[in-house]
């Protein structure tokens, strides 16, 4: 089996292939494909997987390529994690953002605009190598924001495609590390959008444990719901997805990021002093320092991660978190990604949270709606399993948004500017011509070389 990794010379490629390599046998992993256009950092993160491959007994070949076509070729399944523009793009989006007295943030709100404008036309461009070169493939899409462009990638008639978010499944391993039991022992049932939904139950041997979760300040204090005050969540009496933070809490959120340094900022800064050391290090001759050190950076960055954001200890509570980068499982999107291929590869059948097409799972939206819901996945695919009708306040914010996303991404497949501002307009955190009129056209102006042309 060929895996493709697009997006393979990002830093945190090393933790995909750490987690795959885990699963080689089961899997019948023979080759892990990175790609990147970055060849030098490429080069780096290539020699870092090769050192965990051979230590994991080097029966995965790790090869490298900045040849798309050659990294399609063969291939069995792709997962896409690029972020076009790189990191000085999203520095621009949540700067823009920011300057307009909205969110700057890359997946949500004007910010996550701004990404889906490159991001969407990018692997679409991707998708239809893949479909030229492997048809059979499946495409796994971490790229954000996520949702949008797995939205896009399905009105574009790429059937084989999922949408892959580790926060997805938040609920389903925190309950399971509550209760010490395996994630495959709790049935979490999901609805919503990637990075806007909830949880509704989440059942161990048919009982629903999460009233009892969401009681327990432990629980609360130790995943990610410390970023909301207690009473929200038990008002709501779901799990949140942590972004949800960034409606419940919008202006603080503004606030909180305009004062100090953006997520962007914080990982360049990040990313500053973690390449000068892996280049003056001979990965080849010292692969278990250079490793030492990219483990480092690792957990530094984790550390960092909406450490603005922590409501546990009340209202009144510091914004800070000194929690991991996600609290949903070791392996993050790459378990995720992981997962699935075991079940679609005829394994043991999998439920699990992932962004598809709704096909009548959700009340209230169209069939062909991207959703962020629960799924049962197996040799035969992936079918969505029922929710029918979202509680009102949260379908009130589900539909918005949607609203939002449907008219993004006809903006942006027809390059309409005035499709783009009535999307803007329709997002709750906008809501305003004179903010969303001037953001349209400072994206596309900052952005030109990946959006072209617009009418």
């Amino acid at each position: 089996m060929k895996l493709a990794l697009i997006g393979g010379g990002g830093l945190r490629a090393p933790l995909f292939v750490e987690s795959a390599l885990r699963r080689g046998d089961r899997i019948g992993l023979t080759e892990i494909c990175l790609m990147d256009i970055q060849p030098d950092q490429l080069a780096l993160i290539g020699a870092l997987s090769n050192e965990l491959s051979r230590r994991a007994g080097g029966k995965v070949a790790i090869t490298t390529t900045t040849d798309i076509e050659a990294a399609f070729d063969g291939a069995d399944y792709a997962v896409t994690t690029v972020r076009p523009g790189g990191i000085e793009g999203r520095i621009t989006d949540e700067r823009i953002a920011l300057g307009a007295g909205v969110l700057g943030q890359e997946t949500t709100g004007a910010g996550g605009f701004a990404m889906a404008l490159r991001s969407i036309p990018t692997i679409l461009d991707y998708a239809r190598i893949l479909q030229r070169l492997s048809p059979k493939a499946w495409l796994f899409n971490f790229t954000n924001p996520a949702g949008l462009v797995t939205q896009a990638l399905r009105n574009a008639g790429f059937e084989r495609t999922i949408g892959i978010c580790d926060s997805a499944n938040g609920a389903q391993t925190a309950i399971a590390k509550w209760l010490k039991v395996s994630e495959r022992a709790v049935d979490a049932e999901v609805f919503g959008l990637n990075h806007l939904s909830f949880t509704r139950r989440a059942t161990v041997n048919g009982c629903d444990m999460l009233p009892d979760a969401l009681a327990d300040d432990a629980f609360l204090a130790t995943t990610a719901q410390r970023v909301f005050a207690p009473h929200v969540v038990r008002r709501h009496g779901l799990w949140l997805n942590e972004y949800l933070y960034y409606f419940y809490y919008a202006e603080e959120a503004v606030a909180a990021i305009s004062a100090g340094p953006t997520r962007g900022e914080e990982i360049r800064a990040l990313n500053g002093k973690l390449i000068p050391q892996l280049r003056s290090i001979d990965v080849v001759a010292e692969p278990g320092r250079a490793l030492d050190v990219y483990f480092a950076y690792e957990r530094e960055r984790s550390a960092t991660y909406m450490h603005y954001a922590n409501h546990t200890d009340g209202e009144d509570a510091p914004l800070v978190s000194t929690a991991a980068d996600d609290d949903h499982d070791g392996e993050g999107y790459a378990g995720v990604a992981l997962n699935l291929i075991e079940a679609l590869s005829g394994g043991e059948p999998l439920r699990t949270g992932l962004n598809v097409p709704n096909r009548g799972a959700i009340a209230g939206l169209h069939d062909d709606d991207v959703v962020e819901v629960s799924c049962v996945v197996d040799a035969n695919g992936v079918t969505p399993l029922p929710i029918g009708a979202m509680p009102e306040a949260q379908a009130y914010l589900v539909n918005s948004v949607k609203h939002y996303e449907r008219l993004t991404v006809q903006a942006i497949a027809e390059r309409r500017r005035d499709i783009a501002v009535e999307a803007l307009v329709a997002h709750p955190l906008v809501l305003s011509y004179s903010r969303a009129e001037p953001l349209v056209d400072k994206f596309l102006a900052v952005h030109a070389d990946y959006v072209g042309e617009w009418r």
